[in-house]
């Protein structure tokens, strides 16, 4: 049996990357995995398909994790689907380098918006469906602790997930939820 059989799994930003990777290899390990994304439904059609290909359970769902309202429909189809979950990996992100005098108001929410709040949205839903503990896992960046000059915003916002992921494991450790970063 797979450790992760019978585990439902929320990847956010897995249509590519570091994400797509995740939810094949959760998938692979037996979990059932939703594959968020936010624009590209090809993308995540391929990951879906190459996950069900190898004989794993993957859906894509569609959601900007930075918007509250799709946030609420990410969860919607998660809970009338499989009724909670045990695993998320908060991955959707952005990143944009710029030099320091060339940062404005729309590069910091942008960076913001979706690498922070939307860790938090995402993160506020999950707990809530997930009642017999389970695992979340933050993706941060080694920019969270080398900064350099051209990613300010981008450091800042990760740097901003170490302390939230800190802050989270305190919280939710008593209600049997991990909370780490990598």
């Amino acid at each position: 049996m797979k450790k992760l059989a019978n585990k439902i799994a929320l990847v956010t930003g897995a249509s590519k990357g570091i994400g797509a990777a995740t939810a094949k290899h959760l998938a692979d390990e037996g979990a059932k995995v939703f594959v968020n994304y936010s624009q590209s439904a090809t993308d995540a059609r391929k990951v879906v398909n190459d996950i069900a290909g190898a004989g794993g359970q993957a859906c894509a769902i569609q959601g900007d994790v930075s918007k509250s309202d799709d946030v609420a429909k990410i969860f919607a189809e998660i809970q009338n689907q499989n009724g909670r979950l045990d695993i998320l990996v908060n991955n959707a992100g952005i990143f944009d380098f710029k030099p320091f005098a060339e940062v404005n108001a729309h590069d910091f929410h942008k960076h913001f918006d979706l690498n922070v709040l939307g860790l938090i949205q995402v993160t506020q839903a999950a707990v809530l469906i997930m009642p017999n503990g389970g695992s979340i896992v933050n993706v941060s960046s080694i920019a969270s602790k080398k900064p350099g000059p051209g990613n300010i915003v981008y450091a800042a916002s990760k740097a901003s997930v170490d302390s939230i992921t800190v802050s989270l494991s305190l919280l939710l450790g008593e209600r049997q939820i991990r909370v780490n970063s990598v």
